[in-house]
């Protein structure tokens, strides 16, 4: 076995799994080890994590790594890790948790983003930012935190994301990224905090939480001897912070690759669909949504527009299904529901039904902000069945893909796709027919764990600029391209015009229930 250093490990801290991967220098995938995640939803709105537990996960994951690569210490070049975005991660005296984490599934700061989003300063925020105030940030929530539980913020000396907590536990260094940095406090531009920012969300007095920008492309920190103990890695190893997850997957998918158009979504439990451009060139819509977030290459931004909720309403769907059968039998196991889907596609008529796929409790971010949003199911008539229903869900993602673009701009004129349910043949094609391009594949299994090491690769000067690393990790990595179906094509125009017309008449029904739920007490 080789005796230099020639691995990097990257860290991709989810949301219900927390993974360690090593890759050579050259990008090829050598082995993985993940740890279950585990957060708690509250009946009033609220999701939380813990913070030890975290990094307890995070050290378990490194550790486990090692019991797949011989010798993984000492051939380890550098560590590099991004996490799931957003959310409220705040350490106090001697670096300890404050609470549990404010996760970015958490709605409880929804009527301070309504009061804030109503305020003089919002425009201007946004224009600095380029991203749209949801319940799902960081500012937004220390807004909420800052009018109705100050003391969180009293006992803090660090307002931190999840990577930066993580980071933070090995190094010992509070930091945050340019990524995260700008596109909740700062400038796209700059890639700095931004005062007007800052004082449009009323935590002027609160500026002292935001620890420094560290741009893990370009610098490292050694890891402590502490951390070294628990993970099983030398200590002094270099520590790449990497930007957020949202961004590092689709580095590692594809979405720069030099070729004019291309944009890359991801499909999982969430969706988030984006496309890289100059940061002059950014399209700030009037509704004032979407994220633009900065990439880890010179003055290159991705514009971002995410669904709250992608594959959780095929979860959804196949548990109604489960559930049923369990009453009167043995139930399909979730695996054995999945293989189905591809059937059930082709025994259903497309765009016969309009789904809106708004299934998360914390309502929709993308490309409208609506907390109270629901999802919806319209034109069901008594011949429909559950491929139907499938289909229809299936069918809702691709349009909710096609309204986040168009609050972008123009179409892609290349998709590139990740995430599990990448996997399907039936998405895929209804995706190429919704957006009417055509679709790739990444075959990177861990796109976010390869784009923060992709960083970490340049820093340690593994490559001199992104642009080489990219075509050595990513570019030989993308499939053939799939074609859309030149006869689903006018299906979806149509659907998703109808699509639109029931969303947009939709939100007074989303004001009642919401009113209804508050004066039941739910």
């Amino acid at each position: 076995m080789a005796d230099s250093s020639d691995l990097i490990i990257g860290i991709d801290a989810g949301t219900s799994v927390i993974k360690a991967v090593a890759f050579d220098l050259g990008g090829r995938q050598l082995a993985t080890s993940s740890v279950r995640n585990a957060y708690v939803m509250g009946a009033d709105g609220a999701a939380t994590q813990s913070l030890p537990q975290t990094w307890a996960d995070c050290a378990a994951a490194l550790r486990g790594l090692a019991d797949k690569v011989d010798g993984l210490a000492r051939r380890t070049a550098a560590l590099a890790l991004t996490a799931q975005g957003d959310g409220t991660w705040l350490a106090g005296k001697g670096n300890e948790a404050v609470g549990d984490a404010w996760l970015w599934l958490d709605a409880r700061a929804a009527p301070t983003v309504r009061r804030l989003a109503s305020g003089k300063d919002e425009r201007a925020r946004f224009a600095a930012t380029g991203t749209g105030l949801n319940t799902c940030q960081q500012g937004s929530q220390m807004a909420h935190m800052n009018a109705t539980c100050p003391e969180l913020l009293d006992r803090a000396e660090v307002a931190l994301h999840c990577k930066d907590w993580l980071f933070l536990n090995l190094t010992g260094v509070r930091a945050t990224d340019p990524s995260e940095a700008s596109f909740t406090f700062g400038d796209f531009r700059t890639r700095r905090y931004s005062d007007t920012v800052i004082a449009a969300l009323g935590l002027e007095t609160r500026r002292h939480l935001l620890p420094e920008i560290l741009d893990g492309a370009q610098d490292t920190r050694p890891l402590t001897a502490e951390a070294a103990a628990l993970t099983g890695l030398r200590a002094g190893t270099p520590v790449s912070l990497g930007y957020v997850d949202m961004v590092m997957t689709a580095l590692g998918a594809g979405v720069h690759t030099g070729d004019a158009g291309a944009a890359c979504s991801t499909v999982g439990s969430t969706g988030v669909h984006m496309r890289a451009m100059n940061s002059g060139d950014v399209h700030l819509n009037a509704e004032g949504t979407g994220y633009v977030i900065c990439l880890p290459v010179p003055d290159l931004v991705t514009q971002v527009q995410t669904n709250m909720a992608a594959t959780l309403n095929i979860d959804w769907a196949l548990a109604l299904a489960e559930d049923l059968m369990g009453e009167v039998g043995q139930a399909p196991s979730h695996a054995e529901m999945v293989a189905r889907i591809d059937g059930w596609m082709a025994r259903s008529q497309p765009g016969a039904l309009v789904y809106h796929p708004f299934i998360s409790e914390a309502g929709e971010r993308g490309p409208f902000v609506n907390a109270d949003a629901r999802a919806s199911l319209v034109g069901l008539t008594a011949t429909h069945r559950f491929a139907d229903v499938i289909r229809a869900v299936i069918e809702g993602l691709g349009m909710a893909a096609r309204d986040c673009y168009s609050a972008m701009g123009e179409m892609p004129r290349e998709l590139r796709l990740t995430g599990g349910a990448a996997r399907s043949a039936a998405l895929r094609r209804v995706l190429a027919a919704a957006l009417d391009t055509p679709v790739r594949v990444s075959a990177r299994d861990e796109a976010g764990a390869a784009g923060c090491a992709m960083m970490a690769a340049v820093a340690i000067g593994a490559y001199d600029t992104m642009d080489a690393c990219i075509a050595d990790w990513t570019t030989p990595l993308l499939g053939e391209p799939e074609a859309p179906d030149p006869g689903l094509v006018p299906v979806y125009d149509t659907l998703f015009t109808n699509y639109r017309h029931a969303r947009d008449g939709l939100a007074p029904v989303w004001d009642g229930l919401a009113a209804a739920r508050a004066s039941q007490g739910a």
